[in-house]
């Protein structure tokens, strides 16, 4: 039986919470555990309790710190999470060794990977986003230099990096060519998000639902800039003005730091009175959220580097909703348009709104579009595949010293 470290030192994700992070991390682990792996999760925080599933699992978490890290400053933030590294690693040593060790790439932590070049072990490295760029645009960066040294560090001595997409992988690509002289010598995969198809089993069949006189839109995700809600109520005001015989909502799952500007520019296009913001809710009660929904949107706007793997696009497509998405980065490789869902201009909310009119004009290509894209989604992208994939890659990188060493035997 394998024995795998599971590292996540970012502090602004709780391993049991409610993020798409948090669910990705889970989803892995259940798929590990699935293949027979013996899996030990350390992580900054906990976020509160284990699904009944993953109680077995032997969770480390960094001791709180006196002063609440949300209360603190950025720069002391930063800080605190670079001085993590010590307890991370002696906890990690302290355990008895790893066959693996599999680190979701954080800003201030190279503890996985330093850990596995102490033990002689292959370290996964798994990058989600180009976090550094992605800091200084959204949240801002005090230690950035830093920030960058663990970067080229991590992403030099990782046995194998897994990102999310192609634009991460070019990213991590980029980044190792620009301080190194030679070609990088480290695997560099795509892994792009996926779905747990006995998350979705409970849920209506696609092929019983129909758009009806009560008409039920949705979203799911952090409320963030990037995520183009402020064009969702833009399309659905004008959709329910051209639609005034029906009796439509907008459901939006999820909370974030955009909620009071979303409630503000409801007011002002006036259907406050039509849309539901559920707040923070549970990955394992996402699919009762979805299966109130007839029609689901991904509405992001045109942005230059569109480097996400969409978690909320794949679990609509699981959940066999018809789905209307922008037709940008990674979204237009999983969804063909018109086959398994409508792919729309970024950021424009006129071509959203044309959109929901077309499937409420055509409930029966609704109907086979989710059908589709369930069939797709669940023959294509399901997190026990991915987790396969990562461990027969790092099986083939364990074998290439041995396969080198006959060689040289062979050539004497």
């Amino acid at each position: 039986m394998m024995r795998i470290a599971y590292l996540c030192a970012d502090p602004g994700i709780p391993v049991f919470g409610c993020k798409g992070a948090s669910l990705h991390l889970q989803e892995i682990i259940r798929s590990f555990l699935k293949l027979g792996m013996d899996v030990t999760l350390f992580a900054s925080h906990q976020g509160g309790e284990a699904p009944a599933d993953l109680q077995q699992v032997k969770c480390i978490t960094l001791p709180s710190r006196k002063s609440s890290l949300g209360k603190a400053n950025r720069a002391q933030r930063e800080v605190d999470a670079m001085q993590s590294h010590d307890w991370f690693m002696d906890r990690l040593l302290q355990e008895k060794a790893f066959d693996l060790i599999y680190e979701r790439y954080s800003l201030w932590s190279q503890v996985g990977v330093e850990c596995a070049e102490k033990q002689g072990v292959s370290a996964v490295l798994e990058v989600n986003a180009p976090l550094i760029e992605e800091s200084k645009t959204y949240r801002g960066l005090v230690h950035e230099r830093q920030a960058v040294s663990i970067a080229q560090y991590n992403f030099k001595h990782a046995s194998l990096v897994c990102c999310v997409s192609q634009a991460v992988a070019d990213y991590v690509h980029e980044f190792v060519m620009a301080i190194s002289t030679s070609p990088a010598t480290r695997p560099i995969i795509v892994t792009p998000n996926a779905v747990n198809p006995q998350r979705f089993s409970s849920l209506s069949s696609p092929v019983l639902r129909a758009v009806t006189d009560e008409l039920t839109i949705g979203f799911v995700g952090t409320l963030k800039p990037w995520h183009g809600l402020e064009y969702l109520l833009s399309a659905f005001a004008d959709f329910c003005q051209k639609n005034l015989e029906l009796s439509v909502s907008l459901l939006i799952v999820g909370e974030g730091p955009q909620r009071a500007a979303m409630e503000t520019l409801a007011s002002e296009l006036k259907i406050s009175n039509k849309i539901q913001f559920t707040g923070a809710v549970s990955p394992a009660d996402i699919p009762f959220w979805l299966e109130k929904m007839d029609i689901a949107v991904a509405p992001y706007p045109a942005l230059d580097n569109f480097y996400f793997s969409p978690l909320k696009v794949f679990e609509y497509m699981a959940a066999g909703l018809p789905v209307i998405a922008s037709d940008i980065g990674q979204i237009k490789t999983i969804i063909q348009h018109e086959q398994q869902g409508l792919l729309v201009t970024p950021g424009s909310a006129s071509a959203l709104s044309k959109a929901l009119q077309q499937l409420v004009d055509h409930p029966q290509q609704a109907l086979q579009l989710g059908y589709q894209a369930q069939q797709y989604i669940f023959a294509h992208y399901t997190w026990d595949a991915v987790a396969q994939r990562i461990l027969e890659q790092v099986s083939e990188i364990d074998t290439q010293p041995r396969r080198a060493s006959q060689a040289a035997g062979t050539a004497n």
